[in-house]
């Protein structure tokens, strides 16, 4: 390191990342040589906290004597010190936050358990939930809600002038009506009881807080006032934007994690001279990528601390101003690895599901993938599989003697990536012995034989092991490209930055499959994080709702809002010691169109124009803007003020110079420090020279194959790259690859593996864009879509975990328009159909079908998409009426129409369908046509996105590879349910059957036979004949349950597609329920029937109890007229969760989505805001669930209040027939629906509740002030009430694994997993 003689006016900056594993400390005194450490985060025998070791550490070097350990540190060497912790991410992984209550608007005692409703892991038979971080909720009877609602926009219903107690303006402008004002009293001694039973930690969330905080504020005060040590306002700790639930949560969240925050501190602080740093600058990094001071430093926005600190610190190095080329930063790491993207400004998500738990703050959109170099390889059902199980550090691969499994590490270290000679001899019972190459070479060697052994193949240890680094490679690729794609950016436009210990052994790999040309590996990437620390700027934020449009003396209104954030932002830093010439600001708005819920947060371009901006980045997203005509709306003013505060110049500087500067010639041989062998695709084991980093001056090129090594990491430059040494960078130049070359004719496993990630990555993009780009509530809010890739024949490729029940319908819908249209479509072409006799489940899920043309202009593919619209027609104006008897009363039916033919979009055409209901009798057109085109456009967008990416994906490998891969995978499914089906004969027999009814006594039937080849039966002969109303289910319906029920009991990752129905028959009587006769009603059969057809399979089957059952639709439809007698109708739907069925090993799960659905409920602010309706209650049905040895789930309660006459239209099951329990169980509890009359009491004196039951099926007409309330089923029992379990353990107690980082990308997939 050098001598350090530090003057008095010379002192040293420090910047640490605490990891999980390793604290990473630099630190600089001017004019000299770095300092750079390294420790374990963890060493309690030598030190009680690793940064303050590691401070310690350099002071020791930097004052040239040792600084004794335990005792305070001294500070006047200190210029200061930046950290990143885990303290609060860890807190969180593990759930070791601080004990709190909730303190929640009367109803929703119960609104962070449900959540949206969803369950986490869409083919978990056993549901687990995330659990709530606090220790007990409890109510608080206070009420608002928004005066008006979006839907009426003539505005006759908006209210203008404030009335005292009753109607009060919020901060976004919004009037706000005071329904139950705050009962303080009652506040009061709610708080005295918490802190008397030992609770002094606190979280406040408010309906509508967002907008009207002095309730939560005032709770607040009352909290101080009785003694509560900390208080998380959900409007002052969150992003203050809309959504109750994200909101709530962030405070629960905040309330969790500050207080160890805090704690942490406390302790940190009394380690240095005085026990304080008020005299030290002392910054921590938030999850936005910005800095704050300790002493505001807080649990929620500390979630991402390390991994902001590593995008600084790509961005801060690896991104050059003058060139503006984009960088996708790649963090690679031993358990997981970190994805994101930086294009001149840092970008944000401002609402993310993190380690579980729904987060409503500003962080930077880094995305987790779950393959680092502790993934565990395995080989399963003729799959190459990496992840997401990790080896962890404990047993850890299988190099480190431990007796772990196979993981990445190990195949790098197997295939000569790694040199054991350069790792410190830690491992072994006595921790000084070396990796274990030999370990990994039999179980290589020993895997290897298996997969020979199924596929009839010869292929070596070595391209075993290159094959599961493949994997690995295109499983870090799809969240890149879903990061860059789908917003809109070509990702061979960027360069890749490659950092965290194992990314250097990765980098020209993903580079090349991404069509990256340039990686760049700065010389403290394996310390990048905490060198990002050094290279950051402090950062306050503020942010207001608004609710405004764009446009006229808005536009400076929103400038005078901005001007006022600016100055509390100025005023922020400056306490911060910011100099006032050193603050630079970023004005936002957060801004969408009128009639979508996207709303993008929009920077103030150096035009000025934030309109200018928002259509850019709107087209650029979605491929469309709206016409002129249609408003732009504002929903927040935000401002980010950014201090400079004395940080490190960056290296990006250095970087463009030194390129342009530096003469560059390549390394002598003679430099190379040994040879070793090392295997590389399509040239095998070569001699590779091992270069050391230190040894190898600027200028220098070191061609491929080579390692580069340094102290901490392995840069692997393959066969035809060179790498350039730069001053401070390696810049790796990769030559792009042309069409690769691979057999047409024999199926090659590593490749098979591969293109699974890839066809399911063409059905992901597909779906994000559908999501972004359409306008209904329905797909963008609730997710009510799918989307999917499907041979030449029709026959089902891949579907993204969308929507179960459209798993294998959709393919009967493609095969219809294969068979009517053959020879006749062109390039080009884009149909759409309906109708359950052409594959369609009910009428409201319309698909769009695109075919998918080769170069010889032949149909190679098709891609399609299904969205529910939630108009089409029908009767009583609606398409889910619960009374319908004919498929002509549920909307417009459409067998095949081409919605776009020679380029051109045929708008009228589609309108005259969708508007033909209305000749019908009691029956009216879609009154939602601008939905339902512009839905329409966004599933034709979403198709367009899979055939540019189907036919990139043909010209990088060849159309026969492409269609030889896309029949391997549906072939690899068979194999799969074969297996599973053979085992199930082993244990059940031949044959079994099961029976279950309907609400209104129709029975349902079903005989399974499995015969020695794999091959099974599926026979619902018996099943009752069609009926007399909507519940009868389409062909395609049985079929979609029966894959998706397959996929829940084989119980891991399988490809979805035709294969799994290959060895199935099925046997579906014509003129039964399951297959009614044209024309009959079908629209309940998809919601409801569907549900009872995989209850019926799991009871033959033996695996679970009845579920609730059904999807518990709930509608309404209103009117909003005109002073001038014009009308706008509207139109809301959802489904509602219940109960989920014990098992032999795990009780159900409590309100929760189930089996055919998991669609998000809408979150009750956004409900209110749209609808002039209240949610008085959301909570859990208590008790609902089945008694048993394992219990059933409880069902749940919703209870809606009108503002104005509305229809409402229920369409439900197990009313009548409870959800039945297994081996003695308990039933759960029947559903039942409410209509509370609000009706004047008969001496005139005032108003009573009069409850009427609807029923499971009706459509009512309510008044102001009447209350639809739904209580759904809950789920039955498995075994007697205290019967030992024939299982040790349940489910309900593992431990739930989260990815660190959950940006756009994974909430997007989290959002279709769970959202459907």
């Amino acid at each position: 390191m050098g001598v350090y003689s530090v003057p008095a006016n010379k002192r040293v900056k420090i910047a640490i990342d605490r990891g999980g594993t390793f604290t990473d400390i630099w630190a600089r005194v001017e004019n000299q040589q770095d300092i750079v450490l390294k420790l374990l985060s963890v060493d309690p025998s030598n030190y009680d906290d690793a940064p303050t070791e590691g401070i310690r550490r350099v002071l020791s070097i930097v004052r040239g004597e040792e600084v004794p350990r335990r005792t305070p540190l001294p500070k006047e060497n200190l210029e200061y010190v930046r950290m990143g912790t885990t303290v609060a991410t860890n807190a969180l992984l593990e759930r070791k936050g601080a004990k709190h209550a909730l303190l929640v608007t009367k109803g929703f005692r119960d609104l962070l358990e449900i959540g949206y409703q969803s369950r986490p892991r869409l083919f978990d038979l056993n549901i687990v939930k995330s659990e709530v971080l606090y220790s007990e909720v409890q109510e608080v009877d206070e009420r608002v809600t928004i005066e008006g609602f979006d839907e009426d926009i003539f505005g006759v219903h908006k209210a203008t002038e404030e009335i005292s107690g009753s109607l009060i303006r919020g901060s976004s402008g919004d009037m706000i009506r005071i329904l139950t004002p705050l009962d303080e009293q009652a506040v009061r001694a709610t708080l005295r009881d918490l802190r008397s039973r030992g609770t002094d930690t606190v979280a406040v969330c408010f309906a509508h807080s967002y907008i009207y905080p002095n309730h939560e504020a005032r709770v607040g005060e009352l909290a101080l006032e009785e003694g509560f040590s900390h208080v998380s306002l959900s409007s002052a700790v969150a992003a203050n934007m809309i959504k109750m639930v994200p909101r709530g949560s962030s405070a629960s969240a905040d309330a969790y994690l500050t207080p160890e925050i805090k704690k942490y501190l406390k302790g940190f602080v009394k380690g240095f001279e005085d026990g304080h740093l008020d005299d030290v600058k002392t910054d921590f990094m938030q999850s936005d990528g910005g800095l704050v001071g300790h002493k505001s430093f807080s649990g929620l926005k500390g979630i991402l601390s390390g991994p902001a600190g590593g995008v600084v610190g790509f961005s801060r190095t690896s991104y050059v101003p003058e060139t503006k080329v984009p960088i996708v930063g790649l963090d690679m790491g031993g358990t997981s690895t970190d994805v994101s993207r930086y294009g001149g400004v840092f970008e944000h998500v401002f609402e993310t599901t993190t380690a579980g738990v729904t987060i409503q703050s500003p962080q930077l959109d880094i995305n987790t993938v779950a393959a680092g170099g502790g993934s565990i390889l395995a080989w399963r059902n003729g799959l190459l599989t990496v992840g997401p199980e990790s080896a962890s550090s404990h047993p850890g691969p299988a190099c480190y003697r431990k007796g772990g499994p196979l993981a990445v590490t190990d195949a790098n270290l197997f295939l000569g990536r790694l040199v054991p000679d350069f790792f410190p001899k830690i491992f072994g019972p006595n921790e000084n012995e070396a990796l274990d190459t030999e370990a990994v070479r039999h179980k290589f060697i020993e895997l290897t034989k298996i997969i020979n052994a199924e596929t009839g193949k010869t292929m070596s240890p070595e391209e075993v092991a290159y094959g599961f680094l493949d994997v690995a490679n295109e499983a870090m690729c799809r969240p890149i490209r879903a990061l860059t794609e789908a917003k809109g950016y070509e990702i061979g436009k960027h360069n890749l930055a490659v950092f965290g210990g194992a990314g250097g052994q990765h980098a020209c790999e993903i580079a090349s499959k991404l069509g990256i040309s340039t990686a760049i590996i700065h010389k403290y990437s394996s310390i990048l994080s905490a060198y990002g620390m050094a290279l950051a700027n402090v950062v306050q934020e503020a942010q207001e709702p608004v609710n405004v449009s764009y446009i006229g003396p808005a536009i400076e209104a929103l400038d005078s809002r901005l001007n006022e954030l600016r100055s509390k932002v100025k005023q922020a830093l400056l306490n911060e010691n910011i100099k006032e010439s050193d603050i630079d600001y970023e004005d936002y708005l957060n801004m969408r169109y009128q009639g979508t819920e996207t709303a993008m947060m929009i920077l103030r371009p150096a035009s000025g124009s934030f309109k200018e901006a928002f259509l850019e980045q709107h087209l650029r997203e979605f491929n469309f803007i709206f016409p002129e005509s249609r408003p732009i709306l504002v929903d927040d003013v935000r401002i980010r003020g950014i201090g400079g505060s004395g940080n490190v110049t960056a290296d990006a500087e250095r970087l463009q110079s030194d390129l342009q500067t530096l003469t560059f010639a390549p390394v002598k041989a003679t430099t190379a420090e040994r040879e070793i062998k090392t295997y590389f695709s399509g040239v095998g084991t070569v001699t590779t020279p091992v270069y050391l980093l230190e040894n190898l001056h600027p200028g220098s090129i070191v061609a491929g194959p080579a390692m580069i090594l340094d102290k901490t990491q392995s840069i692997v430059v393959v066969p035809s790259a060179q790498a350039k040494v730069l001053s401070a960078h390696v810049v790796i130049d990769i030559p792009r690859l042309g069409s690769i070359q691979t057999s047409s004719t024999a199926v090659d496993p590593i490749q098979l593996s591969v293109f699974a990630h890839r066809f399911m990555s063409i059905a992901e993009q597909m779906g994000r864009i559908l999501q972004k780009t359409s306008m209904s509530l329905n797909i963008k809010e609730r997710l009510d879509f799918s989307c999917a890739v499907f041979g030449p024949e029709g026959g089902l490729v891949a579907n993204a975990p969308h929507v179960p029940v459209h798993l294998g319908s959709m393919s009967y819908a493609v095969k219809y328009q294969h068979e009517l249209l053959k020879g006749k479509l062109q390039p080009g072409d884009v149909l759409v159909s309906n109708h359950p006799e052409a594959g369609g489940a009910h009428l409201p899920d319309v698909t769009v079908i695109t075919p998918v043309f080769s170069k010889g202009n032949e149909i190679a593919f098709y891609v399609a998409s299904r969205g529910h619209h939630t108009d089409i027609g029908g009767l009583g104006g609606t398409s889910m009426p619960p009374n319908s008897t004919e498929l002509w009363q549920e909307g417009a039916a459409i067998k095949s129409f081409r919605l776009i033919h020679d380029g051109l979009f045929d708008e009228e055409g589609i309108k005259k369908i969708l508007t033909a209901p209305g000749n019908f009798p009691g029956c009216t057109p879609s009154r939602r046509l601008d939905d339902n085109l512009s839905d329409l456009k966004a599933q034709v967008a979403a198709n367009n996105k899979g055939m540019t990416l189907i036919q990139a994906l043909m010209e990088e490998y060849g159309q026969d590879v492409v269609q030889l891969y896309m029949r391997a995978i549906q072939e690899n499914a068979e194999i799969a349910v074969r297996a599973f089906l053979r085992q199930t004969l082993e244990k059940k027999g031949a044959s079994f059957s099961g029976v279950d009814q309907m609400d209104n006594g129709s029975e349902m039937r079903l005989a399974v036979s499995i015969d020695p080849s794999g091959s099974a039966t599926f026979d619902f002969t018996g099943t009752a004949p069609e009926m007399y109303s909507n519940m009868n289910a389409p062909p395609s319906i049985t079929y979609s349950a029966i894959i998706y029920t397959l996929r829940l009991l084989i119980g891991i990752d399988i490809p979805l597609n035709q294969g799994c129905l290959a060895p199935i028959s099925i046997i579906l009587p014509k003129g039964c329920f399951l297959n009614p006769s044209a024309g009959a009603a079908v629209c309940a059969g998809n919601t409801q029937t569907s549900q009872r057809v995989v209850d019926i399979i799991l009871k033959t089957f033996g695996a679970a109890a009845a579920s609730h059952g059904c999807m518990n639709c709930l509608g309404f439809f209103g009117e909003v007229k005109n002073t001038d007698g014009t009308e706008h109708s509207y139109a809301f739907g959802e489904t509602i969760c219940g109960g989920s069925g014990a098992t032999a090993i795990a009780h159900g799960a409590s309100a929760v989505h189930t089996h055919m659905t998991n669609t998000r409920i809408t979150d009750p602010e956004t409900l209110e805001r749209r609808y002039p309706v209240i949610l008085r209650e959301f909570a859990v049905r208590k008790g609902s669930g089945g008694k048993g040895r394992f219990s059933g789930g409880d069902g749940a309660v919703r209870d809606i209040e009108c503002r104005q006459p509305i229809r409402f239209s229920v369409i439900s099951e197990r009313r009548a027939v409870a959800p039945y329990g297994m081996e003695d169980g308990g039933c759960g509890a029947k559903g039942v629906n409410y209509w509370v009359k609000r009706v004047e009491k008969e001496d005139g004196s005032g108003f009573e509740e009069r409850w009427v039951n609807m029923g499971p099926k009706n459509m009512v007409s309510m008044k102001e002030g009447d209350r639809c309330i739904i209580y759904t089923p809950g789920g039955g029992g498995w075994g007697l009430v205290g019967k030992e379990a024939a299982v040790n353990g349940k489910v309900n107690g593992t431990k739930q694994q989260y990815p660190r980082a959950a940006g756009s990308v994974a909430a997007t997939m989290n959002a279709q997993t769970e959202s459907n």
